[in-house]
């Protein structure tokens, strides 16, 4: 399957990097423990990606698994699982199933329809689903099944070249009218209380604040109510940290556009955690 396909003809077993029990580093939730499912395979290549060992998306006979069990060991499972076969992990590392479940990735949207058996499997526990929001499409299909979603503004300045052959933007507007869909669905679902959403954006070094308005003025026309998270990016390889003075000038941004902006660190980072 190439890493750009978006949606698999039909259910079946989808390849799954790794799976855990850990804290909660990013957005609304962070803090609270959780089940990670982190997925393989991502068409993007965000320079300050800190997963890249999840963009390649195996053949389902080459997938391995990393479960990380409860009393701290690691086995690796063989094969790409289907959707009964993760939420048994998941039930194993939280049989009290009281933990809700963070899809992550990789990008989960690229498994649309096993996201849809997963959440029969799991059913009622919470999915929270973490997306770079490039794929409206396949957002649509799962959303109603979602009880949270962490939905990526990306400047496309912050991507080297996607994969070959990928499905996602092309250009500036192509990212606009993808980002404009998402926020369109997220404000059109709204927030009860038991279903949620924010959006997040990656600060890096370098950039002043008004280089994120057009990622801003899209939230505050589409979804205003979206909290948005500004989380300074967490250095790696060439990229620079966000400087205090420019998350300062950003918050006022958000706020002078009527938004809810809070500024947040990858918190499991600094606890050095997975």
């Amino acid at each position: 399957m190439p890493s750009g396909s978006i949606l698999r003809a039909a259910t079946g077993p989808s390849p799954v990097f790794e799976v855990f029990s850990s804290i909660q580093g990013e957005g609304l939730f962070v803090g609270t423990p959780q089940v990670f499912c982190r997925f393989a395979g991502c068409p993007l290549r965000c320079r300050y990606c800190d997963t890249p060992a999840s963009w390649e998306c195996p053949e389902p006979g080459a997938a391995r698994a990393r479960v990380r069990t409860r009393c701290g060991e690691t086995r690796v499972e063989r094969g790409a699982p289907t959707a009964e076969r993760l939420a048994g992990w998941v039930r194993e590392l939280d049989p009290e199933h009281d933990r809700a479940v963070s899809l992550t990735g990789g990008e989960p949207l690229l498994h649309a329809p096993f996201l849809l058996e997963l959440a029969d499997e799991l059913a009622p526990r919470a999915l929270h689903l973490e997306t770079a929001g490039a794929h409206p499409d396949a957002l649509a299909r799962v959303l109603d099944r979602m009880d949270h979603v962490s939905l990526d503004l990306k400047l496309p300045s912050d991507l080297d070249p996607p994969a070959p052959d990928a499905d996602v933007p092309a250009d500036d507007a192509g990212w606009r009218a993808a980002r404009r869909r998402c926020l369109a669905l997220l404000a059109e679902r709204g927030g009860d209380g038991e279903r949620t959403a924010c959006a997040k954006l990656v600060v890096t070094g370098g950039r002043p604040a008004p280089d994120y308005r057009p990622l801003l003025a899209d939230l505050a026309e589409l979804a205003p109510a979206l909290p948005v998270i500004l989380q300074p990016v967490t250095p790696m390889g060439g990229v620079r940290p966000a400087e205090t003075s420019a998350l300062l000038a950003l918050t006022e941004l958000a706020l002078g556009l009527g938004l809810v902006p809070r500024v947040l660190p990858q918190v499991h980072r600094v606890l050095h955690l997975a």
